[in-house]
């Protein structure tokens, strides 16, 4: 009985042994929660779970190079830290794989612990499922909610129609008496007195007419001066693009810098239009919308995954075989800011040496609606438009009274040198702005600084 029973218990600790070998080998021994962390820091830029990206699918990996290659969770946590290194120690499997995938070298991570890397084998063996969205509102909450704005609209119409109903009766009295008047003697007398031609009422009101006509004279010149003095001016104009691109998604929620994409702004005089080549570094691994925590109303994943589907047409990206093809379609974007041919205007000017000084001014004319970045003082806050449109005018007074209220900031290493001689004699010469120094002071005025 008694060996029976050392037996029976060799049995379960070699079950036990065996079932933690097991689980230890399929990535199951570590925190797949954290793991799911690790896996979006560090492997979604070149690896998905269940499609090819740079690199193969993730899911299922530690079964996957057991079947494959014959190796173990060992195996995957010398690749994971240093592939380069097992590459060159000769590993057979390692070599097999960089060949396969076009020798694109995997970036390696000797900073993850023994334990992130079973985190994220776990995550990739047994995936978290996905948190359920909380319930939309069912249609009988909307109907609920729907209710009294329904109810008010039936109140306005009932009140306008009782309003015309009115109305009708009074004109019916009114035509009523008009018809007994006709009747009477009084309409005789009436007549008598009345204008019978245009001729005599001219005479008798000839003061009032002209004033009239000089009045709609003068308020026709203003309509038509007005209307030539806003021609080209097209504040608020925000076409739709043939590739929707949001600036909120991209500048907003995801921080990316506007001079990543707009690179020449900076140091240009134009602000071009980005390549579609600038668009491939983020989406030749982006190729769906996964960011639920913002959906604009009325779009959904499906519209948004058809737009980056429009960029792989332009530049010729088959995502399947992860390659260009060559064949590519030109994008016909919709110009927004256009400034005319007579003007000139360079942006480095103003972003590289009039950037703070700009930034100081808007923000002093507008404390409440403060700006972080000097693009933002021309072209609005681009990070919260979903569509660009034309935040400004655009028009040669705007710019005018932005060179007369926006100071020179000269703390400027090379202002306070270049200006060194002009401060006290410019002082002098503008007492009106306390002595401050603004960009109408050192000839942001003269007509040659844009037009020539």
């Amino acid at each position: 009985m008694i060996s029976w029973r050392k037996h029976y218990k060799k049995t379960l600790i070699a079950i036990g042994l065996l079932l933690s070998t097991s689980a230890s080998f399929y990535g199951q021994d570590g925190d797949p929660k954290n793991g799911e962390k690790l896996f979006k820091a560090n492997c979604t830029a070149c690896h998905a779970l269940d499609k090819q990206v740079i690199g193969p699918p993730l899911k299922g990996v530690v079964e996957r190079v057991k079947t494959e290659g014959g190796v173990d969770r060992d195996w995957l946590h010398k690749w994971i830290k240093d592939n380069k290194a097992l590459r060159a120690s000769g590993d057979k499997y390692a070599n097999e794989i960089f060949e396969k995938y076009n020798k694109t070298e995997m970036l390696q991570f000797p900073n993850l612990t023994e334990k992130d890397i079973d985190d994220i084998l776990a995550f990739t063996t047994n995936p978290p499922a996905p948190e359920e969205k909380k319930a939309e509102a069912t249609p009988a909450t909307d109907a609920t909610a729907a209710a009294p704005a329904d109810k008010t609209t039936t109140n306005i119409v009932i009140i306008s129609l009782l309003a015309i109903a009115g109305l009708l009766v009074w004109i019916l009295l009114k035509l009523r008496q008009l018809v007994k008047l006709g009747q009477s003697e009084e309409l005789a007398g009436l007549n008598e007195t009345r204008v019978r031609s245009f001729r005599e009422m001219y005479e008798k009101f000839h003061y009032v007419g002209k004033a009239v006509i000089a009045i709609l004279a003068i308020l026709a010149a203003y309509g038509v001066w007005n209307w030539l003095m806003w021609i080209g001016v097209y504040k608020g104009y925000k076409p739709e693009q043939p590739i929707y691109f949001s600036h909120k998604i991209h500048a907003g929620e995801q921080k990316i810098d506007c001079q990543l994409c707009h690179s020449s702004a900076k140091y240009g005089k134009v602000s071009e239009i980005p390549s579609m080549n600038v668009c491939m570094n983020c989406h030749r691994t982006i190729s769906e919308y996964n960011a639920d925590h913002y959906m604009e109303p009325g779009k959904d994943k499906a519209f948004y995954d058809g737009e980056i589907q429009k960029i792989y047409a332009a530049t010729g990206w088959d995502p399947a075989k992860q390659q260009y093809t060559g064949k590519t379609q030109p994008v016909e974007w919709t110009r927004i800011h256009n400034m005319p041919d007579f003007v000139y205007f360079n942006h480095s000017q103003h972003v590289i040496a009039g950037e703070q000084a700009i930034i100081n001014s808007f923000n002093k004319k507008n404390p409440n609606n403060k700006i972080d970045v000097v693009c933002k003082a021309c072209h609005g806050k681009i990070d919260t438009m979903n569509v660009v449109q034309m935040a400004n005018d655009f028009t040669m007074g705007w710019c005018i009274e932005c060179h007369r209220t926006t100071e020179v900031d000269m703390n400027n290493g090379y202002n306070k040198e270049y200006f060194k001689n002009l401060h006290d004699k410019l002082k002098k010469q503008y007492p009106q702005d306390g002595g401050k120094i603004t960009v109408a002071a050192i000839g942001g005025l003269e007509c040659g600084k844009c037009h020539y």
